[in-house]
């Protein structure tokens, strides 16, 4: 007997021989390994804390208790009571109701600012990469002075310059919010215009446009989701600190910022004025915060593929 048929050799003869290797088809093979595309601790927490402030924000109208710009003297700085979840402000306000409809204000300046320039940013980005020449150089010293001043410091300079406003509140923002994602998106553009497949799509003659829509943003996709999470922290706290410093949201509309300005003088009496717009600042900015450091762990532990 062989060695082999000790073990249980399998293999299979025929009449004349020659010997055929076992069949793998009622075999199992070891399970893949899981984890792999499920969601990382911190963007679920992230995702579920967002998730439900947005929802608090959008169901305002119905949750607040009062109107958000009814006075009431005789009811000015009261703590918290059944009444009054979270107390009074120094003109009698409800301050939850004033915090639910700020923060409306506050979600939207950030969410549209990011989003435009995200995509602009991505744009010109890809267009840098795939012109190349005297329009990647233009676009690079561009962006390299414009990073080289604080977001901060470019949005109070227009703002002072422009005057007050909603409009100028976007442009502020917008102006200098650009550049990161202009350098993210060139970077991957530049690390795939070598690829194959991008060779390949431009000897079939596909348009630059085609190619940007097509390959590259795809590709690009992961990063720049990322990116944008991490941005919308930044842009929050930025719309607060222009409306703290009165150069936001105007009088009678209000946000988280210009509701921890009127707080300020009352700090030592009632310090829920200050806390309540300052948690709330925190915790959305936290949130998406989490979520965008949770996409980049996915990322990692996918390849880099979404």
């Amino acid at each position: 007997m062989s060695v082999l048929n000790v073990f249980g050799d399998n293999t299979r003869r025929d009449n004349s021989g020659a010997e055929h290797p076992p069949s793998l088809a009622g075999t199992t093979t070891a399970p893949a390994r899981r984890g792999r595309g499920s969601w990382p601790p911190a963007l679920l927490a992230g995702s579920i804390m967002f998730g439900v402030i947005a929802l608090l924000l959008l169901l305002a109208p119905w949750l607040s208790p009062y109107p958000p710009a009814q006075q009431n003297l005789a009811a000015r700085l009261e703590g918290i009571s059944a009444a009054h979840l979270l107390g009074t402000d120094h003109l009698g306000r409800d301050v939850l109701s004033r915090l639910l409809d700020g923060g409306r204000f506050s979600l939207a300046v950030a969410s549209v600012t990011l989003v435009i320039c995200a995509v602009t940013g991505t744009l010109v980005g890809f267009l840098a990469a795939r012109r190349g020449g005297l329009l990647d150089t233009l676009v690079m010293r561009v962006t390299d002075i414009l990073l080289a001043f604080p977001e901060m410091v470019v949005a109070l300079f227009l703002v002072a310059v422009l005057g007050t406003g909603n409009l100028t509140l976007l442009l502020a923002l917008t102006i200098g919010g650009w550049t990161p994602f202009c350098r993210l998106a060139r970077g991957v553009a530049l690390e795939l215009n070598g690829r194959d497949f991008i060779e390949a799509a431009q000897a079939l003659g596909c348009s630059g446009w085609f190619i940007i829509r097509r390959h590259l943003l795809p590709n690009a996709m992961p990063p720049l989701l990322a990116h944008t999470a991490l941005r919308f922290g930044h842009k929050l706290i930025t719309v607060g600190a222009l409306s703290f410093l009165g150069l936001g949201v105007q009088p009678p509309s209000s946000d988280w910022g210009s509701m921890l300005s009127e707080a300020t003088p009352y700090l030592d009496r009632l310090p829920l004025l200050v806390l309540a717009p300052g948690a709330a600042i925190f915790l959305a900015a936290l949130s998406v915060t989490l979520a965008g450091r949770g996409l980049e762990t996915r990322r990692a532990r996918t390849g880099g593929s979404s």
